[in-house]
């Protein structure tokens, strides 16, 4: 029996264990993919960014510069909201310092969000497949029990048939989830050294700016 006859043969809920483990395949490879290539461009960018800004003459310079590399917009709201501007609110209310601890952190949190993206995802990929796929297995198995008390005799091939098309579902489930923890995992390690970088920068940024003798 190939995989289109057994999921034919199964009731609405083993279709529906199967199309839910699809389409948490499905898009658990999306975001790995997609998550590989937005990593892989984003820790150039910030490093090249960062690498811009330190050699520019000024904070200016160093904006005009930063918008042709960083193409994910990771480096540049922290750049621009050093540009601080007075007003009668009370985000210009405090010291040009405090000021530039709450512009900075909140820029940070900007662009740490858009590393995160996905991460919750693979998280629950990872932790729920395995539990999609058993009940696909103790629902199967449970038809099977049923059918052999139906049909009085108890015989191995009217066992094992029934029994292993349900584990099917068990080697589905792992299936699924063993590639979203394993990219939870690497990308995550690539997530937390960006987030380093972005986090130093951020504090240097703020050394710089609130110093008096900075090159704006």
């Amino acid at each position: 029996m190939n995989l289109a006859q057994f999921f034919l043969q199964g009731d609405v809920l083993a279709r529906g264990v199967a199309l839910l483990l699809l389409a948490m395949s499905v898009s658990s490879w999306v975001v790995i993919l997609w998550k590989a290539w937005l990593l892989h461009r984003a820790s150039r960018d910030v490093e090249r960014c960062i690498a811009v800004f330190w050699q520019s003459g000024n904070v200016q310079d160093a904006t005009e510069k930063i918008k042709a590399f960083d193409r994910e917009s990771l480096v540049l709201p922290m750049v621009e909201a050093t540009k601080l501007e007075a007003g009668n609110t009370l985000a210009g209310a405090g010291g040009r310092e405090t000021q530039l601890t709450r512009v900075l952190r909140n820029a940070l949190h900007l662009s740490l969000t858009k590393l995160q993206h996905g991460q919750v995802l693979l998280a629950t990929v990872g932790a729920t497949a395995p539990f999609v796929g058993l009940l696909g297995t103790v629902w199967g198995i449970y038809h099977a029990l049923i059918g052999i008390a139906t049909a009085g005799q108890v015989t191995i091939d009217k066992i094992s048939g029934p029994v292993g098309e349900s584990l099917i579902m068990t080697a589905a489930g792992l299936v699924v989830a063993i590639p979203a923890v394993l990219a939870y995992n690497v990308l995550g390690r690539s997530v937390a050294r960006i987030e380093a970088e972005l986090e130093g920068f951020a504090r240097d940024l703020r050394e710089l700016v609130g110093s008096a003798s900075a090159p704006i």
